[in-house]
């Protein structure tokens, strides 16, 4: 749904893109900061846990539509871990003219190794619904069927975790959710690394300077994508 919005300085939409289980008032923070640097800012929310991307997908260009994005002078993306997959599948189909930025917090653009063991439980599969059993990491998985991206990206993962036994399931550096390999993607322009965990990236003050860094000029403060303390 479309959030209250600031008064607007400057003729760009931000549209953002919560993660699995989770609600656009996870994202509030960041709407908030954006709106108060002049972004018009819309804040979607959408079944995250009811359907499966391809559909999910579907009702993002409905509610994209209704915000006459044709309008801005650009529209940039805003996203945190799931939301991520559902733009690469909305801009694989959807030529947006006055396309901006993209920057993705933490997704799983090549899948989750907590989706791999977890997906054939009921408990995961009634918590995150038909498009939790999309997000392994095998080939065929929707991320990495998707493929490389061709627009402007910037990606933020973490690399701390609270969750030691989700942790152990992944290889290498991770938030606790997605490994920090598994957050790059083919075709991205610029990727950084935060101690943040994957449930509050989104909230953390260094993460939004970045977020507003990349959408103003393509790429992060810290270019040499090592880790940003």
């Amino acid at each position: 749904m479309l959030q209250n919005r600031e008064l607007a300085t400057r003729n760009e939409l931000v549209i953002l893109l919560h993660g699995l289980g989770r609600t656009s008032r996870s994202m509030s923070k960041l709407e908030k900061q954006l709106s108060r640097r002049g972004f018009n800012v819309m804040n979607i929310g959408y079944p995250s846990t009811k359907y499966p991307v391809e559909a999910l997908v579907r009702q993002l260009d409905d509610q994209i539509m209704k915000s006459s994005p044709e309008t801005a002078g650009k529209v940039h993306f805003v996203t945190h871990s799931m939301g991520g997959i559902l733009v690469r599948g909305y801009l694989r189909k959807k030529r947006i003219r006055n396309l901006g930025r993209v920057v993705m917090l933490s997704p799983p653009n090549q899948g989750s190794e907590i989706a791999d063991h977890l997906r054939e439980w009921f408990l995961y599969q009634w918590l995150n619904g038909p498009a939790g059993q999309q997000l392994g990491t095998e080939p065929t998985s929707l991320p990495n069927r998707l493929g490389p991206v061709n627009f402007e990206l910037g990606v933020i993962t973490g690399s701390k975790s609270f969750n030691p036994l989700f942790s152990s399931w992944i290889p290498g550096e991770d938030d606790g959710k997605v490994s920090v390999a598994s957050a790059r993607i083919e075709g991205m322009r610029d990727f950084i690394i935060v101690p943040c965990t994957h449930t509050f990236i989104m909230r953390n003050d260094k993460v939004i300077r970045q977020v507003i860094y990349f959408l103003n000029n393509g790429c992060f403060s810290n270019k040499n994508g090592k880790e940003v303390k």
